[in-house]
């Protein structure tokens, strides 16, 4: 009896009472992230032909999970570089709890805005 093309590529079954049934796995998921996901909804609005093309090679999970933990990184490493900048301390925190809040979200916003353009609208 010839190979199944499921067998050529080196798939192998089980049996289960009269059937022979594949042996398939499910990959491991990993969950993209909020970055991960702003990108895939920019790339569905306005880059169409990318979307589809990785979609289709199955490139598509990996690019946005690629693209969610480098804008992460670069999330909190211009949060750290911007405190810094700004002399934005810890002692400012316990002392002054409400102008510190005002800052750093001011920072985060910053840094969102600037992470949107170089890299998730892109």
């Amino acid at each position: 009896m010839e190979k199944s093309i499921f067998e050529q590529i080196g798939g192998t079954y089980h049996q289960e009472g009269d059937y022979l049934l594949p042996n398939l796995t499910v990959p491991e998921s990993v969950s993209i992230g909020v970055w991960g996901q702003r990108h895939l909804r920019y790339l569905k609005a306005h880059c169409q032909t990318i979307y589809t093309a990785m979609l289709l090679s199955g490139e598509l999970n990996s690019y946005l999970i690629r693209i969610d933990r480098q804008a992460e990184e670069m999330f909190f490493q211009l949060i750290k570089q911007m405190t810094e900048q700004e002399g934005i301390t810890e002692q400012l925190k316990s002392e002054r709890q409400m102008e510190w809040v005002g800052c750093m979200n001011n920072i985060c916003n910053r840094t969102m805005e600037l992470i949107n353009a170089e890299l998730i609208y892109t």
